[in-house]
């Protein structure tokens, strides 16, 4: 297995669903238009009205495949103690509105995950609904062994991205990254809360619409919605112990030692500190980014949240030192250009706009950064696109 840098990854997917014939469509913002979600936790919410038949994707494409920002804070107290939790993450998706379904979807995952990233065959696990007796079969006829094959419940493979909508039974594809990496229990297997398997794909089968009320109504179109963790697969091509470790986010750590003085790798406690400092800083830099600005209610409680957090108390007379100096538009500036980097010139320089905009209105609110110092800082670290 060749290591690939978080771009690489990035890009090889983009191009694999676009030559499958799917359209390839920006992020969207992390303020969805979803008045039922706080934030954008998945790729799929941008195309709940295709799923829902309400807007149909133009020819000739079979699908659409994207790269979105998201946030999830409901694993928030365990960020940092595992190196597997983020609250920030690009997800990969490619999605399909009734013109492909399991057999496609199977076989391409399989490929891309054999073929071009290289991934051993053996190494790959696989989780089914304990009912979809047809994707098992599915998984079968493309070579995976049985004892690679497991059947989990509702609470671990049947996909909801909300209280309303779009809905099915899903299979997660994980990765074996070896024994060292385990608890060393007996039973330490697939769903096991350790380190060993990582979970890298989850593809869900969209066949229902959720009321809110539990009442599940077939959907007259059989859909696919993927997500992959971008973080969590550059961690396993890689080849490093967490997602902290990964180019993308070791980039801000290492901006974080340098501030605090700290050193990353010496100790749990100060390991646990550095990650969350890191992770909540690059959280609330694409929050500020899409206009998110800290209140007390709603989405900017939960930015207001994660910048207090941030202050952890392991670190916390370095802490304050870390949020100001990674707040410098300079260093803001990086996190949230690395996010755009496979956007065309036209498309990365509207993105930036928007960005800088945005962290204006940031700044200008709660900090005492002049403003010409952000824009300078924007322009260098965004090849040269210069922002009137």
């Amino acid at each position: 297995m060749r290591y690939m840098t978080t771009a690489e990854i990035r890009e090889k997917y983009l191009n694999y669903f676009q030559e499958k014939g799917c359209k390839l469509v920006p992020s969207s913002s992390l303020i969805p238009d979803d008045p039922s979600l706080l934030l954008t936790s998945a790729g799929m919410v941008q195309f709940k009205p295709y799923f829902l038949q309400q807007k149909q994707l133009e020819a000739p494409y079979i699908g659409t495949t994207s790269v979105q920002k998201c946030v999830r804070t409901n694993d928030i107290d365990i960020i940092g103690t595992t190196g597997r939790h983020l609250s920030f993450f690009e997800m990969l998706g490619n999605f399909s509105f009734g013109a492909y379904f399991k057999e496609e979807m199977c076989a391409w995952a399989y490929d891309f995950s054999v073929n071009v990233l290289g991934l051993p065959p053996e190494r790959l696990y696989f989780t089914v609904f304990e009912d979809d007796d047809e994707t098992i079969e599915i998984w079968k006829n493309l070579g995976v062994p049985e004892d690679h094959i497991s059947r989990l419940g509702e609470d671990d493979n049947f996909w909801r991205a909300g209280p309303t909508g779009p809905c099915g039974p899903c299979s997660e594809i994980y990765y074996d990254r070896g024994p060292e990496w385990g608890c060393g229990k007996p039973g330490c297997t697939v769903g096991c809360d350790c380190d060993r398997y990582m979970e890298v794909w989850n593809v869900v089968f969209s066949q229902f619409d959720n009321d809110g009320e539990n009442h599940y109504t077939e959907l007259k179109q059989k859909n696919i919605d993927t997500g992959m963790g971008l973080e969590r697969l550059a961690a396993v091509c890689q080849g490093v112990p967490s997602l902290f470790d990964v180019d993308t986010v070791m980039n801000i750590t290492a901006k974080v030692t340098e501030i605090t003085g700290a050193s990353y790798g010496q100790s749990h406690a100060t390991d646990v500190s550095l990650r969350v400092i890191t992770d909540h800083i690059r959280s609330a830099t694409f929050m500020i980014c899409d206009g998110v600005l800290p209140s007390n209610e709603g989405r900017g409680y939960v930015l207001r949240r994660l910048l207090r957090r941030a202050e952890h108390p392991a670190c916390k007379d370095r802490a304050m030192g870390a949020q100001q100096a990674l707040f410098h538009p300079r260093n803001a500036a990086q996190v949230a250009a690395d996010s755009v980097d496979h956007e065309k010139p036209p498309e990365r320089e509207n993105s930036l706009r928007s960005f800088y905009s945005n962290f204006q209105k940031f700044l200008g609110k709660v900090c005492k950064f002049q403003l010409g110092i952000l824009k300078s800082a924007f322009i260098s670290c965004t090849m040269g696109y210069k922002f009137q």
